[in-house]
């Protein structure tokens, strides 16, 4: 399967035609690499200043028995950010809705093909799990735990977003703390359309500054990119203009066509990785 440079030449902002049986070539690979030259991380094995996965849980999952019955169940693909690509969403969904009409001996081989194509398409082994609908009741909800930012009464005029607004309070102690918002709102990097988001952002070092940190994540959104690059330009701002010892950001986006995808990075490896509990808006 190869992988395409440019995100224009996906399927996003095209009509498309929805395939009813088995089709894996619809899975549209980015390249990750081109985004983080932008933001100055180099290329390789053990060069990036963070680890981390991508939580994407797919609600629109159905197949055939060999019965012809349909089959439903909640995906989930854990995708580690080491992977050389990322998969265009409407790629992904078009790839899921050509089980509809697919007959499989089971949970089994329906399995083994995810785990194939989607670790082909990442260009890295996933992690993927099915919730069967005799266990959606054990589903759990939860809210990002933390400080809310969103409290903060301020003035915002800037909506691309500011490195500069990133500062660290002088002459204090450092402190571990847990930092919330429910604001962060980018734009898809092709159509434009909005992509909505809470972020939670935890740190060990010098405190930073609240109401500029508030003021920077607004200010995404007019900002184009998506979800896992606008997670990793968050984290490298921070890093590189507070300077934490620790940091760890997590951002839990609202689900487009079915799927909704988590990304997460940490640069210290005592911190647990982030739990994939529903949001509200989610």
């Amino acid at each position: 399967m190869s992988a395409p440079s440019t995100p224009d030449q996906s399927p996003l902002g095209r009509p498309a035609a929805y395939l009813a049986e088995y089709a894996p070539a619809l899975l549209f690979p980015i390249a990750r690499q081109d985004k983080r030259d932008e933001l100055g991380l180099a290329q390789g094995s053990g060069t990036l200043p963070f680890f981390g996965v991508d939580i994407w849980n797919a609600y629109e999952l159905s197949w055939l028995n060999l019965r012809g019955k349909p089959q439903v169940a909640i995906a989930t693909i854990t995708v580690p950010a080491d992977s050389p690509n990322i998969i265009e969403s409407k790629s992904f969904k078009l790839y899921l809705n050509s089980f509809n009409q697919t007959r499989l001996a089971g949970t089994d081989a329906l399995l083994h093909l995810l785990q194939a194509d989607l670790s082909a398409g990442f260009g890295a082994p996933v992690q993927i799990a099915l919730t069967l609908p005799e266990s959606f009741g054990s589903l759990q909800f939860g809210e990002l735990e933390g400080q809310l930012l969103d409290r903060l009464d301020i003035e915002v005029s800037d909506y691309t977003p500011n490195p500069g607004l990133l500062k660290t309070v002088p002459d204090t102690a450092p402190v571990e703390q847990t930092l919330v918002s429910h604001l962060l709102k980018s734009n898809c990097l092709v159509t434009g359309q909005p992509d909505w988001a809470s972020v939670q952002i935890r740190y060990c070092g010098a405190p930073i500054d609240e109401e500029g940190l508030l003021r920077y994540l607004i200010g995404f959104r007019s900002h184009n990119e998506f979800h896992e690059q606008c997670v990793e330009r968050i984290f490298i701002d921070i890093l590189r203009r507070c300077k934490p010892q620790k940091l760890a950001v997590y951002a839990r986006y609202t689900r487009r066509g079915g799927l909704d995808i988590n990304p997460w990075r940490s640069n210290y490896s005592s911190g647990a990785q982030a739990l994939n509990l529903r949001n509200a808006r989610q």
